[in-house]
Parts: structure tokens; sequence; C-alpha cells
């Protein structure tokens, strides 16, 4: 970590580690050591036990273990996320096909076992800059225009997870149980539905084609009939894709025809 990154803020994040494996507490609390702007204040080995100490420590950060028995780190995120004065939330786990609920209850970020130090210390600097945004922010409402649709993914790349903006999409196209995001010239597998995305995506600004592909509607450069009523879509790269028959009343409403 920089020194500029140490001294963000010139302030120590109080932090609470919640795992149920003792020799993951322990790996946790040596990286966290090493890590001058953070200071251990608790650590819990279970949901409800992490939720009382929130309370009683008032932690600026918390470590969260997803996978643990009875109250698990998304039921705590969930119940944290109902605190006017919430700690910044870091999933720390082995497993990356939680990662759209992750992100969806407003976490920081979202790390893989074997935690890597850097990985820590990124993941860090980005708790860090969380809270210095929001002292920043004037006070929002509780239901902010567009909250509904998701803003951003995390998939798995190599061995950590990438942040995609929803707003860098080019089209999603489904394969079996995964989803392949399309971004330019790369695509990222994440493991989740189509359908379930489409519900989550804003349809002012993507709209399905095909049972297997949405796309973002200003990629869309025009529509094409290719007779016996059948259209594509010609997206501005040249790619032309078919609409499928259930989905083309809405695409042609798109063009006002």
């Amino acid at each position: 970590m920089t020194v500029e990154n140490q001294k963000l803020e010139g302030e120590i994040m109080r932090t609470l580690i919640v795992d149920d494996e003792p020799l993951a507490v322990e790996r946790m609390q040596i990286l966290c050591a090493r890590i001058p702007a953070l200071q251990v204040v608790g650590t819990a080995s279970d949901g409800g036990q992490a939720l009382r100490l929130v309370t009683a420590l008032a932690p600026d950060l918390v470590l969260l273990d997803m996978t643990m028995p009875e109250v698990d780190g998304l039921s705590v995120a969930r119940a944290l996320a109902d605190q006017p004065q919430r700690p910044g939330v870091v999933f720390v786990t082995a497993h990356d096909h939680f990662a759209v609920e992750a992100f969806d209850l407003d976490a920081v970020d979202y790390v893989l076992k074997p935690v890597a130090q850097e990985r820590l210390e990124r993941a860090v600097e980005r708790a860090q800059e969380r809270v210095t945004a929001r002292r920043a922010a004037p006070e929002q409402p509780a239901s902010a225009p567009g909250s509904a649709w998701i803003e951003e993914f995390w998939v798995p790349h190599r061995s950590e997870l990438v942040r995609i903006a929803a707003s860098d999409l080019d089209r999603i196209d489904a394969e079996r149980d995964y989803v392949r995001l399309h971004v330019g010239e790369r695509s990222y597998l994440m493991l989740h539905t189509i359908q379930g995305l489409e519900n989550r995506l804003d349809p002012e600004r993507f709209i399905r084609l095909h049972r297997s592909t949405i796309v973002r509607r200003d990629r869309i450069a025009g529509l094409r009939h290719d007779g016996l009523g059948v259209w594509s879509a010609e997206l501005a790269d040249g790619t032309m894709l078919r609409i499928g028959r259930t989905f083309l009343s809405k695409v042609k409403g798109m063009a006002g025809r």
C-alpha cells in the first residue's frame, strides 16, 4: 500500500472480523496487522454475534465471511443495511457466485479466499474512498430514483473479481446456467440467469432481443426486416442479432413502429 493510501483521510478504520473458522480469523488478523489504516477491535464466529458486536463496538468496517451456520453473511449485511450509521462491508469468501447478491447490499468489495495481502489492501482503499465519498455527498433520500436497478457487476476473472459497471455493458448472452457479459472486445462469464438479470437492469438502458440476448439500447444502430416476419437488430459494430418473435413488438416500439 502506498504512503498516500495509508494516510487517506488520516484516519484509522475500526474493523470487525467475522468468520466461523478460527484459522481464517487468525489469518485475517495477521493480514490486518500489516495495514496501518486498520485497527481490529473485535472478532465474531457467527452472524448473531457479529450483529451484537457491531452494536457494541460501532466498527467502521466489517470483514465478513459469506457462509456461516444459522445467520450467514448475506443476512448480516441485510441487517446492517437498515442501520443509519452502517459500517462498510467487505465480503471475504471462498465462493464467487454470491457477488450479485452482495453488491445489491451495497458491499464495498468482495474478496476471494485465500486472501492475498495486496488484495485486502485494495479492498481497504475502496472502503476508505467510500467513507470519504459519503461524507462529501449531500444527504440523499432513502429511496433515491433508479435505486431499484443494478448498477455494477463483480465477476470472477482469474484469481479475483472484476468490477463491471452496468453502463459499460454492450450486451449479455445466455450460456446454459451462465451469462456472458460483453464489454468492448472482452467478455466475462458469470453464474446467473438471463431472466434474472433482465428483471434487474434498467429498461430505459437495456432491451431483450431474444430469449438468450439482452443489449444496451444505444448499441442498436438499426432494425432490418429479413422477410417472412423475421427481423434482426444491427449493432453499432456491425453485428447482426436475430430478434425473437416474443420480443419483436417491444423492440419495434423502441423505434416508434
